[in-house]
Protein backbone atom coordinates (compact mmCIF):
# COMPACT_ATOMS: atom_id res chain seq x y z
CA UNK A 1 0.00 0.00 0.00
CA UNK A 2 1.65 3.29 -1.28
CA UNK A 3 1.60 7.02 0.65
CA UNK A 4 0.91 9.73 -1.77
CA UNK A 5 2.48 13.01 0.18
CA UNK A 6 1.33 16.06 -1.15
CA UNK A 7 3.83 19.20 -0.08
CA UNK A 8 2.06 22.34 0.03
CA UNK A 9 3.83 25.57 -1.48
CA UNK A 10 4.00 28.10 1.06
CA UNK A 11 1.76 31.47 0.28
CA UNK A 12 3.65 34.43 -0.56
CA UNK A 13 1.72 37.73 0.40
CA UNK A 14 2.51 40.54 -1.93
CA UNK A 15 1.76 44.28 -1.74
CA UNK A 16 1.33 46.57 -4.99
CA UNK A 17 2.53 50.23 -4.63
CA UNK A 18 2.08 51.41 -8.21
CA UNK A 19 0.42 55.00 -9.08
CA UNK A 20 -1.35 53.73 -11.82
CA UNK A 21 -4.61 52.19 -11.30
CA UNK A 22 -4.67 50.05 -14.88
CA UNK A 23 -1.13 48.37 -13.84
CA UNK A 24 -2.20 47.50 -10.52
CA UNK A 25 -5.14 46.02 -11.40
CA UNK A 26 -3.28 43.48 -14.14
CA UNK A 27 -0.53 43.06 -11.55
CA UNK A 28 -3.18 41.75 -9.16
CA UNK A 29 -4.98 39.74 -11.50
CA UNK A 30 -2.51 37.92 -13.14
CA UNK A 31 -0.38 36.93 -9.82
CA UNK A 32 -3.77 36.27 -8.07
CA UNK A 33 -3.43 33.27 -10.94
CA UNK A 34 -0.55 31.60 -9.44
CA UNK A 35 -1.90 29.20 -6.54
CA UNK A 36 1.32 30.43 -4.60
CA UNK A 37 1.47 34.24 -4.31
CA UNK A 38 -1.77 36.06 -3.41
CA UNK A 39 -1.53 40.06 -3.10
CA UNK A 40 -3.33 41.14 -0.05
CA UNK A 41 -3.46 44.98 -0.85
CA UNK A 42 -2.24 47.76 -3.02
CA UNK A 43 -2.43 51.23 -3.38
CA UNK A 44 -1.18 54.48 -5.16
CA UNK A 45 1.59 55.94 -3.23
CA UNK A 46 3.92 55.55 -0.58
CA UNK A 47 2.72 57.00 2.20
CA UNK A 48 -0.63 54.49 2.13
CA UNK A 49 1.80 51.44 1.57
CA UNK A 50 4.06 52.13 4.26
CA UNK A 51 0.30 51.51 6.40
CA UNK A 52 -0.52 48.82 4.72
CA UNK A 53 2.92 47.31 4.97
CA UNK A 54 3.11 48.13 8.80
CA UNK A 55 -0.67 45.83 8.58
CA UNK A 56 0.12 43.53 6.43
CA UNK A 57 3.67 42.21 6.94
CA UNK A 58 3.69 41.04 3.24
CA UNK A 59 6.94 38.87 2.11
CA UNK A 60 6.75 40.90 -0.98
CA UNK A 61 6.67 44.71 -1.87
CA UNK A 62 6.38 45.55 -5.77
CA UNK A 63 7.24 48.92 -5.85
CA UNK A 64 6.92 51.70 -8.61
CA UNK A 65 9.60 53.99 -8.44
CA UNK A 66 8.13 56.83 -10.23
CA UNK A 67 6.04 57.62 -7.37
CA UNK A 68 4.71 61.10 -6.61
CA UNK A 69 5.70 62.31 -3.15
CA UNK A 70 7.73 59.66 -1.68
CA UNK A 71 9.39 58.28 -4.66
CA UNK A 72 9.98 54.49 -4.64
CA UNK A 73 13.85 54.42 -3.68
CA UNK A 74 12.88 56.99 -0.27
CA UNK A 75 10.31 54.45 0.14
CA UNK A 76 12.45 51.17 0.14
CA UNK A 77 14.93 52.50 2.66
CA UNK A 78 11.92 52.97 4.36
CA UNK A 79 10.59 49.66 4.46
CA UNK A 80 13.88 47.94 5.39
CA UNK A 81 14.00 50.17 8.26
CA UNK A 82 10.33 49.13 9.28
CA UNK A 83 11.36 45.57 8.45
CA UNK A 84 14.25 43.93 7.03
CA UNK A 85 12.58 40.73 6.00
CA UNK A 86 10.20 42.14 4.19
CA UNK A 87 11.90 42.19 0.29
CA UNK A 88 11.09 44.99 -2.45
CA UNK A 89 11.13 44.14 -6.22
CA UNK A 90 11.49 47.41 -7.98
CA UNK A 91 9.18 48.31 -10.51
CA UNK A 92 10.00 50.72 -13.25
CA UNK A 93 10.09 51.71 -16.82
CA UNK A 94 13.36 53.07 -16.61
CA UNK A 95 16.65 51.31 -17.34
CA UNK A 96 19.12 54.34 -16.49
CA UNK A 97 22.26 52.63 -14.53
CA UNK A 98 22.55 55.71 -11.90
CA UNK A 99 18.91 54.42 -11.21
CA UNK A 100 19.75 50.92 -10.51
CA UNK A 101 22.26 51.54 -8.68
CA UNK A 102 20.71 54.02 -6.26
CA UNK A 103 17.78 51.00 -5.88
CA UNK A 104 19.73 48.43 -5.24
CA UNK A 105 21.67 50.02 -2.61
CA UNK A 106 18.65 51.34 -1.13
CA UNK A 107 17.82 47.64 -0.27
CA UNK A 108 15.66 46.33 -3.16
CA UNK A 109 15.97 42.99 -4.46
CA UNK A 110 15.18 43.08 -7.90
CA UNK A 111 14.66 45.69 -10.38
CA UNK A 112 12.07 44.66 -13.06
CA UNK A 113 11.46 47.08 -15.88
CA UNK A 114 7.25 47.05 -16.31
CA UNK A 115 7.05 45.40 -19.58
CA UNK A 116 7.80 41.96 -17.95
CA UNK A 117 6.25 38.86 -18.57
CA UNK A 118 3.83 38.32 -15.89
CA UNK A 119 4.70 34.40 -15.67
CA UNK A 120 8.03 35.82 -15.53
CA UNK A 121 7.95 38.42 -12.43
CA UNK A 122 5.96 35.69 -10.64
CA UNK A 123 8.99 33.22 -11.20
CA UNK A 124 11.26 36.77 -10.07
CA UNK A 125 8.89 36.87 -6.96
CA UNK A 126 9.65 33.22 -5.82
CA UNK A 127 13.06 33.48 -6.05
CA UNK A 128 13.33 37.01 -3.86
CA UNK A 129 11.05 35.17 -1.58
CA UNK A 130 13.85 32.70 -1.18
CA UNK A 131 16.71 35.51 -1.25
CA UNK A 132 18.13 35.12 -4.59
CA UNK A 133 18.51 39.07 -6.03
CA UNK A 134 17.58 39.55 -9.78
CA UNK A 135 18.01 42.21 -12.20
CA UNK A 136 16.05 42.37 -15.55
CA UNK A 137 19.35 40.55 -18.29
CA UNK A 138 18.54 44.27 -19.96
CA UNK A 139 19.35 46.42 -17.10
CA UNK A 140 21.86 44.27 -15.62
CA UNK A 141 24.24 44.02 -18.91
CA UNK A 142 24.10 48.14 -18.68
CA UNK A 143 24.55 48.42 -14.83
CA UNK A 144 27.66 46.20 -15.33
CA UNK A 145 29.10 47.53 -18.13
CA UNK A 146 29.88 50.96 -16.09
CA UNK A 147 32.65 48.79 -14.26
CA UNK A 148 35.84 49.11 -16.30
CA UNK A 149 36.67 45.47 -16.73
CA UNK A 150 40.62 44.44 -15.63
CA UNK A 151 43.12 42.39 -17.40
CA UNK A 152 42.15 39.19 -17.40
CA UNK A 153 45.97 38.01 -16.53
CA UNK A 154 45.93 34.54 -14.67
CA UNK A 155 43.08 33.50 -16.36
CA UNK A 156 44.12 30.14 -18.59
CA UNK A 157 42.23 29.40 -22.12
CA UNK A 158 40.14 26.68 -20.77
CA UNK A 159 38.60 29.31 -18.46
CA UNK A 160 40.73 27.79 -15.07
CA UNK A 161 41.72 30.05 -12.82
CA UNK A 162 45.48 29.70 -11.23
CA UNK A 163 45.92 29.83 -7.55
CA UNK A 164 45.35 33.35 -5.87
CA UNK A 165 42.09 33.59 -8.19
CA UNK A 166 38.88 32.20 -7.81
CA UNK A 167 38.76 29.16 -7.72
CA UNK A 168 35.38 28.17 -10.09
CA UNK A 169 34.79 24.73 -11.59
CA UNK A 170 34.62 24.71 -15.51
CA UNK A 171 30.27 24.38 -14.31
CA UNK A 172 30.55 27.20 -12.12
CA UNK A 173 32.01 29.61 -14.81
CA UNK A 174 28.69 28.81 -17.29
CA UNK A 175 26.50 29.47 -13.73
CA UNK A 176 29.11 32.55 -13.36
CA UNK A 177 27.89 33.88 -16.88
CA UNK A 178 24.34 33.36 -16.81
CA UNK A 179 24.50 35.59 -13.25
CA UNK A 180 25.21 38.42 -14.97
CA UNK A 181 22.91 37.96 -18.00
CA UNK A 182 20.45 38.28 -14.68
CA UNK A 183 18.85 34.78 -15.44
CA UNK A 184 17.19 33.52 -12.44
CA UNK A 185 18.03 30.20 -10.54
CA UNK A 186 14.75 28.18 -12.78
CA UNK A 187 16.30 30.28 -16.14
CA UNK A 188 19.77 28.40 -15.06
CA UNK A 189 18.39 25.31 -14.71
CA UNK A 190 16.43 24.90 -17.59
CA UNK A 191 19.52 26.15 -19.84
CA UNK A 192 22.16 23.35 -17.76
CA UNK A 193 19.73 20.69 -17.75
CA UNK A 194 19.61 20.37 -14.03
CA UNK A 195 17.64 20.51 -11.58
CA UNK A 196 16.77 23.81 -10.12
CA UNK A 197 18.01 22.56 -6.63
CA UNK A 198 21.57 21.83 -8.35
CA UNK A 199 21.19 25.22 -9.98
CA UNK A 200 20.70 27.00 -6.47
CA UNK A 201 23.91 24.93 -4.91
CA UNK A 202 25.99 26.28 -7.63
CA UNK A 203 24.99 29.97 -7.30
CA UNK A 204 25.79 29.23 -3.11
CA UNK A 205 28.98 27.98 -4.23
CA UNK A 206 30.16 30.83 -6.54
CA UNK A 207 29.16 33.04 -3.66
CA UNK A 208 30.85 31.85 -1.34
CA UNK A 209 34.09 31.50 -3.04
CA UNK A 210 34.02 34.76 -5.06
CA UNK A 211 33.68 35.89 -0.73
CA UNK A 212 30.31 38.08 -1.84
CA UNK A 213 27.01 37.92 -0.06
CA UNK A 214 24.73 37.86 -3.23
CA UNK A 215 24.02 37.50 -6.74
CA UNK A 216 24.67 40.74 -7.57
CA UNK A 217 27.51 41.45 -5.95
CA UNK A 218 29.28 38.40 -8.08
CA UNK A 219 28.02 39.28 -11.48
CA UNK A 220 30.23 42.95 -10.45
CA UNK A 221 33.13 41.20 -9.23
CA UNK A 222 32.84 38.40 -12.39
CA UNK A 223 32.67 41.93 -14.69
CA UNK A 224 35.67 44.31 -12.81
CA UNK A 225 37.81 41.28 -12.92
CA UNK A 226 37.27 39.93 -15.92
CA UNK A 227 35.96 36.47 -15.78
CA UNK A 228 33.42 36.38 -17.93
Amino acid sequence: MSTTVQIEKKMISVIIIEDFKLTRVGLRCALNANEDIKVVAECDNAIEGLELIKKHSPNIVLMDLGLAGMNGIEATIKVKEMNSDIKVIALTSHDREEEVIATLSSGAMAYCLKDIDPSKLADVIRDVADGVCWLDPVIARKALDAFPKQETLGILKDKSIDEGRVPLTEREFEVLKHLVDGKSNTEIAKELIVSVHTAKAHVCSILQKMCVNDRVQAAVKAVKEGLV
